[in-house]
């Protein structure tokens, strides 16, 4: 593997697949068969996962909703997500620990400190960073990059629906979308690229750390995790 430690972006749709559920049997087995892959060649993991299976910003403000209670959903959202997918783990034979920034349901998992995660993860744990940054107004592309910092981590590995990687536009809307292959960080900046949310980009342009973007495919986490040739790779500008 090409990385002692890496942080998985996962989508909430990543596990839910074409379901009308929330969750998907077939995509929470997929996905805990990707990690284990992962974690099995001695790779130290942590993941953030997303909530839009479970709830979208877009219904909150057509409901004319306040974003502080709708992050909060979110929020609350990631950790159902992240419960889910760490038990699926269990059966596979692959121990985890739940963390999270928000309120802990005891039961399930503990508040989110980096010296717990970073303990869980020296014992060979995967560790879920639930809850995003537990502070609204903040994307999981934020929570991921200062969790990814805050644990030192040499990469992120951040699935996304329908891409193949970075581009200077959406190529699903402009057939002359131009593909990045390798990119910085201050070009992503200064281009104003949506793949990353600025805040998440300003915090990590200086680190040695790198993003790798590709299509949200189970085998692509392994392919990246390995240092294949998949994606995108976005790092630190010489």
């Amino acid at each position: 593997m090409a990385y002692k430690r890496v942080l998985l972006k996962l989508s909430g749709e990543a596990l839910k697949e074409n379901s009308d559920a929330i969750l998907s049997a077939d995509a929470l087995d997929s996905m805990a068969n990707m990690v284990k892959k992962i974690h099995d060649a001695g790779v130290q993991v942590c993941i953030v996962i997303g909530a839009g299976n479970i709830w979208r910003g877009k219904i909150a403000k057509d409901a004319g909703m306040d974003q502080y209670e709708a992050d909060f959903m979110g929020m609350m959202g990631t950790v159902i997500n992240a419960v889910a997918l760490g038990a699926k783990l269990k059966t596979l034979g692959v121990p985890s620990l739940v963390t999270s920034a928000i309120g802990p349901v005891k039961e399930v998992n503990v508040p989110y400190s980096v010296e717990t995660a970073d303990k869980a993860m020296n014992e060979g744990k995967v560790v879920f960073l639930s809850g995003g940054t537990g502070k609204p107004y903040f994307t999981t592309d934020t929570a991921a990059t200062m969790r990814a910092i805050e644990l030192n981590c040499d990469a992120i590995l951040m699935g996304k629906n329908g891409v193949e990687g970075v581009y200077d536009k959406d190529p699903r809307q402009e057939k002359d979308a131009k593909f990045y292959p390798v990119i910085s960080y201050q070009e992503m900046i200064k281009q104003n690229l949506q793949i990353m949310d600025q805040t998440a980009l300003e915090l990590i342009k200086d680190k040695d750390i790198q993003v790798r973007v590709f299509r949200m495919d189970a085998d692509n986490f392994v392919r990246a995790a390995k240092g294949e040739n998949v994606g995108s790779v976005c790092k630190k500008g010489e």
